[in-house]
């Protein structure tokens, strides 16, 4: 019995820690909204909605986008796609997000990207401007002609 005692106390004291030690830990960033649209003029490739989606680690920042405003005219392989989110800062500035990450995508198909990283600084306010985007070494420029909605996004 004696030995349950210690087993008892000791497994009391260890479940204490680990509950002590995730009070301590640090909350997750969040930002708001995590997901937002955007009307993009890609000029002769098209025109079309795009959804961001943002996501938030300390002072980083991670976009991902898919839109209707370019869509593949053949088949895309893996990680394939070099893009640029460009974001109106606080309503004046600017932030660029980049990346070379997708997934495959099919021929016909709405052309998605990210994660595209960057770095923020809490307060700021970030609102979807231009998505440059380069395929098989064709440079794609699209202009926001819409604000965001909701937006933008609060760090």
């Amino acid at each position: 019995m004696h030995f349950g005692r210690i087993g008892f106390s000791t497994a009391l004291v260890a479940g204490m820690a680990v509950t002590g030690a995730l009070v301590l830990a640090p909350a997750a960033d969040a930002v708001t909204p995590d997901s937002a649209t955007v009307a993009f003029d890609c000029g002769s490739f098209g025109s079309g909605t795009a959804t961001i989606t943002a996501a938030q680690d300390g002072t980083n920042a991670t976009f991902t986008l898919t839109t209707s405003a370019i869509t593949s005219p053949i088949n895309i392989s893996a990680d394939s796609v070099t893009s640029t989110l460009t974001m109106t800062a606080n309503g004046s500035g600017t932030e660029t997000f980049t990346g070379s990450s997708n997934p495959a995508i099919t021929a016909g198909q709405p052309i998605s990207t990210g994660p595209l990283t960057g770095t923020v600084n809490t307060g700021d306010s970030l609102e979807g401007q231009s998505l440059n985007v380069v395929v098989f070494g064709i440079s794609v420029t699209c202009t926001a002609t819409s604000a965001q909605s909701p937006g933008p996004f609060q760090f």
